[in-house]
């Protein structure tokens, strides 16, 4: 058997590590491993596709990104080619499942996000057996207790936020950090709650301004002249909308958040006589050695996906439930969100802690 293995949409943390379990699992069936760099977008290249040995995963363990690379652009379903001097999206599927023929590859194994594992949906239904591993460092993949670089991302924050809070403490100034998370709230709120934040901002929680100039007013009252703010790129005020760098459609593929530390800034410094400084985070979330949650989750994926290769689960993606390491549907998982609820157990033990969520 000759098994594909790619990685698409943006990098995050743990993936080496899943290549590395799915190609080491698979040789020792005896199977043949297929790289295909730059996601979908290798199969369109012949020269992107190589073959993997033990030599080729050898002290990737530790490494931050993947070997293979990645993009978020390579959608085969909706290729933007030049035409007339004009960018047009055109269908290659047809093209790509041609190729995988030709290469004599089995079976895929697509590690990706909600976008990535998508295509691969829509791939199957085209007749290539596929097998999903869920990456994304936001958490919000339905069908798995957490996906794998996430961990590390809550890490880096919560890193952030120790050192942002000295600096605060010193000039008695607001520090507010604006993390990853897309349309949900975990990064900001578990490294909130880690990192000893004051205030948490989420998506899923829209909130008042007013109500948070108020705890750091009441936070100086009590002798705490200064206050650390943590907020998700998606968080956004009542009544009000995300902050947007850039829309979907042209270079972005989907809408590009960003800005939201600056919009609170600004609004702070209309009710505050204090001084106000933004740090955002940014894709160090995304870069850097994974922890060791991540190494052995990402390891115990690529295994699980081979597992389902050699079962002909196919339409499965590896996903974890508790402490074990089952499957789920990709059908059932992509297409919706997993999201912070509002009322749950980590927000209502957040506020018992007396951080401010912004309501």
């Amino acid at each position: 058997m000759k098994i594909g293995v790619l990685t698409g949409g943006g990098d995050c943390p743990g993936l080496n590590a899943v290549i590395r379990g799915v190609v080491k699992a698979s040789l020792q069936r005896g199977w043949e491993v297929c790289g295909i760099e730059d996601g979908f977008d290798g199969l369109l290249h012949p020269e992107k596709c190589r073959p993997l040995t033990l030599e080729d995963v050898r002290g990737i363990l530790p490494r931050g990104g993947t070997i293979l690379g990645t993009t978020n652009r390579g959608n085969p379903f909706s290729y933007p080619l030049m035409r007339d001097g004009k960018v047009e999206l055109v269908d290659v599927s047809g093209e790509v499942v041609s190729r995988i023929r030709q290469l004599g590859i089995s079976a895929l194994v697509v590690i990706g996000g909600d976008g990535s594992l998508k295509i691969a949906l829509d791939l199957m239904r085209r007749g290539v057996p596929i097998v999903g591993v869920p990456k994304t460092i936001d958490n919000d993949l339905c069908g798995t207790d957490v996906t794998f670089g996430y961990n590390t991302a809550v890490q880096t924050a919560t890193d952030a936020l120790d050192r942002l809070h000295s600096t605060a403490e010193s000039h008695h100034r607001v520090m507010i950090l604006e993390v990853m998370g897309r349309y949900a709230g975990w990064i900001a709120l578990e490294s909130g709650i880690a990192g000893g934040a004051d205030v948490i901002l989420i998506p899923e929680i829209p909130y008042d301004i007013e109500k948070v100039c108020g705890a750091i007013v009441k936070r100086g009252k009590a002798g705490r002249r200064f206050s650390v703010i943590v907020t998700a790129e998606g968080a956004f005020p009542k009544g009000g909308d995300r902050v947007v760098k850039e829309a979907a459609g042209g270079r972005s593929v989907v809408e590009r958040l960003g800005g939201v530390g600056e919009l609170i800034s600004r609004e702070l410094g209309r009710f505050l006589e204090m001084d106000v400084r933004v740090t955002v985070l940014g894709h160090l979330q995304r870069g850097g050695t994974p922890t060791t949650f991540d190494r052995v989750l990402g390891s115990r994926f690529g295994v699980k996906a081979v597992e389902l290769l050699a079962e002909g689960a196919f339409g499965q993606m590896a996903c974890l439930r508790g402490r074990e390491i089952a499957s789920f549907p990709i059908e059932d998982a992509v297409g919706r969100l997993n999201v912070v609820d509002p009322q749950g157990e980590m927000v209502r033990q957040a506020e018992a802690l007396g951080i401010m969520l912004g309501r």
